[in-house]
């Protein structure tokens, strides 16, 4: 975990209050001396002494409270730092060294051919050389990059924009979204609030334009269809400073909000939640767009990613993340996926699956994983939950804020994604839990809730 998302405010604010009792003490202390210099009475040792044990019974009391707070952080803690988890392929097939990318793939209305294995940068900087690691993929034929400018508090876009500087600008495909360092555009903000936004973006990517601006994880429709946001990319687009309009959306409105973007024919790309495993109602969304022309990018295409920590794994001859890739690559419909690459066996173990068919083998290892994560996978954007909870609790952020947590190791900015919700886990504890038996894949929903509250709960 990043040094600074431990809150040092309290911690200070800790240290003065003991610094300042302990101070106090002596001072009191030393005035008893001095009104009575040549007189200490029983009295006045008896005084002393109830005072030394008031301090140390504070102190000890403050410590017990400040422990016992703390303990449910020890077995996350050990899981952070002394796990031994695998968060790539367990076993690296050297054939993989220097894959490049096979094939492309047309980015619907927009004209653009984009590599099959693209790149999104949400983890990216995990990485020692972030923009190394980026060089070097694009390097192997990634052309289309994914950022934002609240990945990374605008570190993201920043790392983006000193490796793009040095490349030819028409030979890549940048997105960003609308947004701030600290989140979303909100829904009904001022044109030149979206303006700035993009102003902004365009700064730290050290670029004069960028290809496509979405509407980042849209879950409703009164903002993807924001009356100043589309008046905002229509002067954006006048000026040159954006060319396409997207939507991204995982949420439980998915549905939903695809059909709207599909049906008001102003969107030229759709970025959605799409793995092995998908409903066919997701299938259906996609090919209507495919039709009229709206590129399709994938994300989320490893389901949960929670093969880092499954060593039955190993020994395949491809790899679990190569198998998704094939198997979201094998709709015609779909232009191009987004994945974070944070490790440098990322490069050649990801592109390696670039142009390649789908095969049995790939099929047998999906299966595996389905069966491994049976009972603790959510599909983010089903929904059938949600109306089961009279808290209004919503249980598909956070379990996928647990996700980030646990399977792709970003506990930073899960705290940070739970910490803004409204509706927080600590109302179930004592619930009825008439979300049982809600979930079609089998998910004892309480029980994930409550262990997930216990892991983003930063205190």
């Amino acid at each position: 975990m990043d040094r600074d998302m431990i809150p040092l405010l309290p911690v200070a604010l800790f240290a003065l209050i003991i610094f300042a009792a302990i101070v106090s003490t002596v001072v009191w202390a030393k005035g008893l001396y001095l009104n009575n210099p040549n007189k200490q009475t029983a009295v006045t040792r008896r005084r002393f002494l109830a005072g030394s044990a008031a301090l140390t019974g504070g102190v000890v009391g403050i410590g017990a409270f400040t422990y016992s707070r703390m303990a449910p952080w020890r077995p996350i803690a050990k899981d952070i730092f002394l796990s031994d988890v695998e968060k790539s392929s367990p076993d690296y097939n050297p054939k993989w060294s220097g894959a490049k990318i096979e094939h492309k793939r047309l980015l619907g209305r927009t004209g653009f051919m984009v590599s099959d294995i693209s790149v999104g940068t949400t983890q990216f900087l995990r990485h020692t050389d972030p923009e190394g690691l980026l060089r070097e993929v694009l390097d192997r034929g990634v052309n289309y990059i994914d950022t934002s400018p609240d990945y990374g508090g605008s570190a993201s876009e920043t790392a983006v924009g000193n490796v793009i500087r040095d490349r030819k600008r028409s030979d890549l495909f940048i997105a960003t979204k609308w947004c701030s360092s600290s989140g979303h555009v909100r829904h009904g903000s001022s044109v030149d609030t979206y303006l700035a936004a993009l102003d902004d973006s365009l700064s730290r990517l050290q670029t004069n334009y960028v290809d496509l601006v979405h509407v980042h994880a849209c879950d409703t429709l009164e903002r993807l269809l924001d009356p100043n946001m589309l008046k905002a990319f229509d002067i954006a687009k006048e000026q040159g400073k954006a060319k396409f309009l997207g939507m991204s959306t995982h949420t439980p409105n998915l549905e939903e909000v695809a059909e709207a973007a599909i049906d008001s024919d102003k969107f030229d790309v759709l970025m959605l939640a799409y793995h092995h495993g998908a409903w066919p109602k997701q299938q259906r969304i996609i090919q209507r767009a495919a039709e009229k022309n709206i590129g399709i990018v994938a994300m989320k295409t490893l389901k949960g990613a929670k093969h880092k920590g499954m060593m039955a794994f190993q020994n395949e001859e491809t790899s679990y993340t190569q198998a998704a890739f094939k198997w979201v690559m094998n709709d015609p419909s779909v232009s191009c996926l987004v994945v974070s690459y944070f490790e440098t066996q990322h490069v050649d173990e990801y592109i390696y699956a670039s142009g390649k068919k789908i095969e049995d083998n790939d099929i047998a290892i999906l299966e595996k994983y389905d069966e491994l994560i049976a009972g603790t996978h959510c599909f983010a954007s089903c929904g059938d939950c949600l109306s089961s909870c009279p808290s209004s609790v919503p249980i598909n952020d956070v379990l996928r804020h647990r996700m980030y947590f646990e399977d792709y190791g970003d506990q930073k900015q899960a705290m940070q994604l739970y910490a803004a919700l409204e509706n927080k886990i600590d109302l179930c504890v004592n619930c009825a839990a008439p979300c049982t038996n809600a979930c079609p894949e089998g998910i004892n929903i309480q029980e994930r809730l409550i262990d997930a509250h216990a892991m983003l709960s930063i205190a």
